[in-house]
């Protein structure tokens, strides 16, 4: 339950709406019911308006329908993993890559719609040839392709897509098992079709999400087990199967030859390996060394360092090796260090506040980054969702005049940027401001010591990373933290270690990425609300309890229109600026991928980058 706090005049309000909205009902015609047939069957759907492509689309648009079958992918991560079940609180931080995602590929695991990631968010039919829904969002049909199949050749039932829905909300991680636990009836409604109602419309999203749900072979799942990590091989019905399993090394996938989906338009292009070799690397910097060796075919890159610099070896110079720059047409992923607000030390927001004015990237961009990175300000930035340099539209300041101390007058205003330094890495002038928001917070500077004046106690936190790049950026910005006496340590530990102080929230400060996309939706409730943040295994590391950020995400989700959409996103990203969850760093012009010219990519990309699954082998 969510707990709001509204003036008497509020509720109110709230009281007369509903006994309108109650009114209204009882004057209004029936509702449609599930067997109305005036809601059309459709080859796909789209959160906001109609999918992009028409019913006979052969391919999507970043894919080659041309491209050529057969060789091996070879990937690396830095990294471990320890679990083949990327659904649950054990395994969702430490799993093998790519069972289901977008830039590895869907191999194992496959959804009833398919998503195009050429819009922001449209779907087309997968394993559900067809779907319908209503205006209303309070209902969804699907009608199974009776060709689809898992890799062991069952077919796909609507018995699998009930046990999947049922089993990882009774035993996933959040938000999966938030979003299928919103499901409310499951029919069905004929043969291959399933219908699953809701207890209302009023997230818009959740359909969509309902039809992106990893679909699982109950025959071939430890329902009773699901929850506990595991290492023995899913059945799907991906693409792939699982040829070895290395723990903590090596994942291989190997192409199912009866693949039941290979001639569907929406699989044009796609899966065109007949292996997909996954490596794990310790650091970084193993990582690197093995790319330029060519024991790995293509990486992305994220450092401007390594990318200004790091191509003078013999295969780069000979052209054996080349840099892949990719325009992106989403929102620039946050780059952050996330405070753990469950600490005491970062409960006030003038604090954190106050440490992120002192974070000098004007001088860690021109001193370690060749000055190619850009400064991260939202959560949306470089697009009409993000917030920062507009005034407030008076939608948003309806949406946000129920929470008049949730946003800072300068964001509401518009005139609030990140701060910036001279780049001497001991501009005055920001240490003094930041010095008068740690006063205004109960701190004072004694014996060159920050520390509360009311207990003498000093600020002191410690940083945590995961590799040497983190640790970097980390040191530059505890120089920059001493100068005003703030005591901070910087502890590096091996990726086994920081993922389960992450889950165990055992942290102060830590590195982390939120990404974006051009319809954030129901997955900002993991990332931010008061019923994620103690909860095992949500994604909201902060530990972010705002009733207005909830609000505000409920309003994203039940948007109508594109335009009521962007203004709550953007009184969002307003709310979370003011919070200072995090200490925002930098974010890249563009999607950076090198690669051997023994693999080949689409000459269009998707609106996200580098997709890996529509790659092909070049060498003949």
């Amino acid at each position: 339950m969510r707990l709001f706090s509204f003036s008497s005049e509020f509720s109110c309000a709230r009281v007369l709406a509903s006994t309108l909205a109650a009114m209204c009902i009882l004057l209004s015609p029936p509702a449609a019911h599930a067997n109305d047939e005036t809601v059309a069957w459709a080859h796909g759907i789209s959160m906001h308006g109609k999918p992009a492509l028409p019913e006979d689309f052969i391919s999507l648009p970043y894919a080659n329908p041309d491209a050529p079958k057969g060789g091996v992918l070879t990937l690396g991560v830095q990294g471990t993993f320890d679990s083949l079940n990327q659904f649950i609180v054990q395994g969702g931080w430490t799993s093998a890559r790519g069972m289901r995602e977008r830039a590895f590929g869907s191999n194992i695991f496959e959804s009833l719609l398919a998503r195009s990631y050429a819009e922001p968010f449209s779907l087309y039919g997968h394993l559900a040839q067809r779907v319908r829904m209503p205006e209303t969002r309070d209902w969804i049909e699907f009608e199974l392709n009776p060709e689809a199949k898992f890799s062991d050749g069952s077919p796909v039932t609507v018995d699998d897509v009930i046990f999947s829905l049922e089993v990882i909300r009774d035993k996933g991680r959040p938000p999966f098992s938030n979003w299928y636990g919103q499901i409310t009836k499951k029919e069905v409604t004929g043969e291959n079709r399933l219908k699953l109602t809701f207890e209302n419309g009023d997230n818009r999203e959740l359909p969509l999400l309902i039809a992106l749900a990893p679909i699982l072979s109950k025959k071939h799942t430890d329902a009773e087990n699901f929850d506990k990590s595991t290492l023995t091989p899913p059945v799907g019905s991906g693409p792939y199967v699982f040829d070895t399993v290395e723990p903590g090394r090596r994942v291989v996938y190997k192409k199912n030859p009866d693949y039941w989906a290979k001639d569907l338009p929406i699989k044009a292009g796609f899966d065109n390996f007949d292996e997909i070799r996954i490596e794990y690397f310790r650091d970084e910097t193993t990582l690197q060394e093995a790319f330029k060796k060519g024991l790995i075919d293509t990486l992305q890159f994220r450092d401007p360092a390594r990318w200004s610099t790091g191509f003078d070896f013999p295969a780069a110079l000979e052209g054996k090796v080349k840099q892949l720059a990719i325009k992106k047409g989403i929102p620039a992923r946050t780059q952050g260090i996330a405070l753990n607000t469950r600490r005491e030390v970062f409960a006030d927001p003038t604090v954190r506040n106050a440490l992120a004015m002192l974070f000098d990237f004007e001088w860690i961009n021109k001193n370690l980054y060749f000055g190619l990175y850009q400064r991260t300000a939202g959560y949306w930035d470089n697009s009409s969702l993000s917030s920062v340099g507009k005034p407030a539209t008076d939608a948003e300041r309806a949406l946000l005049a129920s929470y008049p101390d949730a946003v800072r007058d300068e964001v509401m205003d518009g005139t609030w940027f990140p701060a910036q330094a001279d780049g001497s890495g001991r501009d005055r002038k920001i240490l003094r401001a930041a010095l008068n928001e740690f006063k205004k917070a109960g701190y004072e500077l004694k014996d060159r010591k920050l520390v509360n004046s009311a207990n003498g106690q000093p600020l002191t936190f410690e940083i945590m990373t995961k590799n040497e790049d983190e640790e970097k950026v980390a040191l530059n910005y505890v120089r920059t933290l001493k100068l005003l006496g703030i005591d901070v340590t910087v502890r590096t530990v091996d990726p086994s270690q920081f993922e389960d102080r992450r889950i165990s929230r055992e942290f102060d400060m830590m590195f982390n990425t939120w990404y974006a996309s051009l319809s954030p939706g129901a997955e900002q409730y993991g990332r931010w609300s008061i019923k994620s943040a103690d909860a095992e295994g949500s994604w909201n590391l902060t530990g972010a309890k705002q009733e207005a950020i909830d609000a505000m995400i409920d309003a994203m989700v039940g948007a109508r229109s594109r335009e009521v959409f962007e203004a709550a996103v953007r009184a969002l990203d307003r709310v979370l600026i003011s919070g200072a969850y995090a200490v925002p760093l930098y974010h890249l012009p563009d999607d950076w991928v090198a690669h051997w010219d023994r693999i080949a990519s689409p000459a269009q990309h998707s609106l996200y980058g580098h997709q890996f699954d529509t790659w092909w082998s070049a060498q003949k």
